[in-house]
Order: structure tokens, then sequence, then C-alpha cells
């Protein structure tokens, strides 16, 4: 859908203190980790309206329950603290205790609400935070918040765990004639199979725009973007996504179903699909991002189950990650996927900044060259679109290779 104010959309430089009215920090806490900074805080001037979308496992980290609860009760929110090295998750009642600690003493030093404080933390499970550090850490945090782009782009590397680079993006468009600015940073690398939004991410956005509208576009927009991406099938407990909007560039109200709503929804995605591309392509021990489109489908969702069954296939994974042209491992993940579909119907081609070249037709292999196929697979980024010829339905998921770097990372991950 294209309209006049999503034509004028321009990629600007920062993360989650682009929009106006906010600020970020980063210190190092020494949570877990030594020699980094560990801690990151996200400040707005004005309280913020709050989406949230969280994880589905059973097993929920106490900084999603809190989270969650903020959003469900609709209260307003200026701050967001999140630590890395530790996920309080699976820590009982006192991992609870321990957000109420961390919402009170932010409240206190920088003059805001407890009720809206939001946290969030990520790293290993079944650890205690260190509260007194968590304490100290806010109060540093309070003294070095500041706007700009490199408070940001701080912030964004606190978060990090075993991620291999900062992960942040922003947006600007018009809304009649006020400008608006949509940025956010994210982490994930491991433990990367959402079914609701991503491992941590944090969007904030100076748009002025009902609470409906902005819980609708947060969750519409996850099942396009954090739903469809995977680096190793484990669903983590602590997924979180944020949307912080603050109402600062004073624009008319965005409501559902207007315009302006599907000028903004489309600007939200581009952020989230940015952020989750970013993830999938940093996946522990990647080389390569891997995206597989399924076009030609009957109906959105069989495509979107053929895709996610694909990018989660280990032995297609294994394959990319050895450039090998392996395609019956792609059409062997299509058939178990649990979607119906001709499979002697299916056309495959692989692409890459190397070029496209088409694997099998109907169901078999053409006679392709492998030397060609080696090197498509041998890039950064590789595509494979798998043609149903069934639809118009289309749909598209990401993932990475898998190699023994995977195992390196995991294997020792508490030490």
């Amino acid at each position: 859908m294209r309209r006049k104010e999503a034509d004028t959309m321009e990629i600007i430089k920062g993360g989650v203190t682009a929009a106006k009215g906010f600020e970020a920090a980063a210190v190092a806490a020494q949570i877990k980790y030594q020699g980094r900074t560990d801690m990151a805080l996200i400040y707005s001037e004005k309280p913020c309206k709050v989406a949230g979308t969280f994880t589905t496992n059973v097993v929920k980290a106490a900084p999603v329950r809190w989270d969650r609860q903020i959003v469900e009760n609709k209260q307003k929110s200026q701050a967001v603290i999140i630590n890395s090295g530790i996920a309080n998750a699976c820590t009982g009642v006192e991992g609870m205790m321990y957000c109420q600690e961390t919402a009170k003493e932010a409240a206190k030093v920088l003059g805001i609400e407890e009720a809206g404080v939001l946290v969030g933390s990520t790293g290993v499970i079944g650890m205690q935070l260190p509260i007194d550090r968590i304490k100290a850490g806010i109060s540093e945090l309070a003294k070095v918040k500041k706007a700009g782009i490199e408070s940001g782009t701080e912030a964004a590397k606190a978060i990090m765990t075993t991620d291999t680079k900062k992960k942040e993006v922003a947006v600007q468009f018009q809304i009649g004639d006020k400008t608006v600015t949509i940025g956010g940073m994210a982490k994930g690398s491991g433990m990367i199979h959402p079914n609701m939004c991503t491992m941590l991410a944090f969007i904030t956005t100076d748009a002025v725009i009902s609470r409906k509208a902005l819980q609708k576009a947060m969750s519409n927009d996850v099942e396009e973007t954090y739903n469809m991406i995977s680096v190793d099938g484990d669903t983590s407990t602590n997924d979180t996504a944020l949307l912080l909007a603050n109402g600062m560039a004073g624009n008319k109200k965005i409501k559902k179903g207007t315009p302006k709503f599907e000028v903004f929804q489309e600007a939200l995605h581009y952020v989230n699909e940015t952020l989750a591309k970013m993830m999938a392509g940093d996946g522990e021990g990647a080389t390569a991002l891997f995206e597989v489109k399924v076009v030609g489908a009957k109906t959105k969702e069989q495509a979107k189950t053929l895709a996610k069954s694909v990018v989660c296939s280990n032995l297609t994974k294994a394959a990319i990650a050895g450039h090998d042209a392996n395609w019956g491992r792609i059409l062997c993940a299509m058939g178990y996927s649990g979607a119906k579909f001709d499979p002697e119907k299916v056309d495959l081609y692989f692409e890459s900044t190397a070029g496209k070249l088409q694997i099998i037709k109907d169901g078999t292999a053409v006679d392709y060259s492998e030397e060609k196929a080696t090197e498509i697979l041998s890039q950064e980024k590789v595509t494979a679109t798998a043609d149903l010829k069934a639809g118009e339905a289309e749909a598209t998921a990401w993932g990475c290779d898998l190699t023994h770097g995977y195992i390196d990372i995991n294997a020792d991950y508490r030490s």
C-alpha cells in the first residue's frame, strides 16, 4: 500500500535516541561480565504510552511478568532499565522482588513514577541478580544519561551477550506537516525461536498515537518479523519487545483504521524487520544470513509454515554452512512442516550477490552448475525461494547457517 507520507520515509542514523525526547546511557556494573558495559537505560522526558509482546514460553522470567503487568494495566512509563549477563529467570519470589527494587531505585534517582519503570534482563538462567550492583548501576546511569545518537549506540552495545555486533535502526516519516521518528535497538544471537517477538527489542517513537493503535501496530507486526526468525529452535524465557511513544512529534493523533495508522505501521515494520534480520544474521557461530521465501502459496499461513520449517532445519542450515546445494533437505523440511502442498509443482532457486540459479523445476533437479551454486551459497546473505505455483500468497523467514561455532559458544555458556 503506497501513500504519499510513506513515500517520504527516510532511514536515518541512530536507534532508541533518534526520536524527540529520548535519552540513553550505558555503564559497566559488573553484573557478570568484566571489562565491558552491561547495563543500559532508556529514558523519556515525557511519560510514554507502552505496547508490548512477550514470550509464549510457559517458563517466564521475572522481567517478562513485571513488564507485561505494566502493559496490561495501561501504565505510562518514562524509563527502561536493562541488564545483560544474568536473565533473572527461574528465580522465584526473589527475582520479582528484584524487579520491584530496580523500579524503586530508578524512580528515586530519576524522579519518575515507580509503577511505570520497565525492566529487561538477558543472560544466564537460574542465577539471582546482584541487586546491590544493579542499584549502583542505576545511579550511574542516571548521572550519565543524555540525548544524541552516541548514547543510544552505547546502550545497544551494553545489552549484548553473545551478539557480535550492536543492532539498531531508525527512520523518519511525515504525518501531516509533522516529522515522526521511530528508532529501536535489539539483542539476540542464541536461544532465538520467538513465538511473539524477539529476545529483547526496544522501540521508541515520538508519535502522537492512541494506545489501542500502538498495541495493534506492534502485535500485528511481530507476526511478520520477529516471529519469522529462528537461530536454534529454542524459545527464550525472556523474549520481550516494547514500544514506547511519548507524543513529542506533535502530530495529529494516529488512530486505528486510518491512513495515518497505515503509514505508522509501514515505518514500524521496517524497523522491526531490520532488527529481526540483524538478529538472524548474527546467530551464534553464524557466517551467513539464511533467508527463505515461499511464493505462489494458496494462503499466507501455508507460506509462513513452510518458510519457517526450512529456516529451522538443522540439516539445511548445516548445508548452507558448507555451501552445499543440498536441495533435498529443503524439500524434506517443507514436507514435514504440516502444510499441504504438491511437491511435484515446486520450483526452487538459490540467490545471493553472486547471482541467481534455479535448482529444481516441478519437484526434480535441473541441470545446474554445482560450482555456481557453491559460489552463490558462499556469500554473507543467501536466499532460497520456493515457488509452489498454487496461488498468490507469500511469506519470508530468516535464520542463519549452523557451524561448529554454535557448539563452541554454548558448550560452556555459563563460564
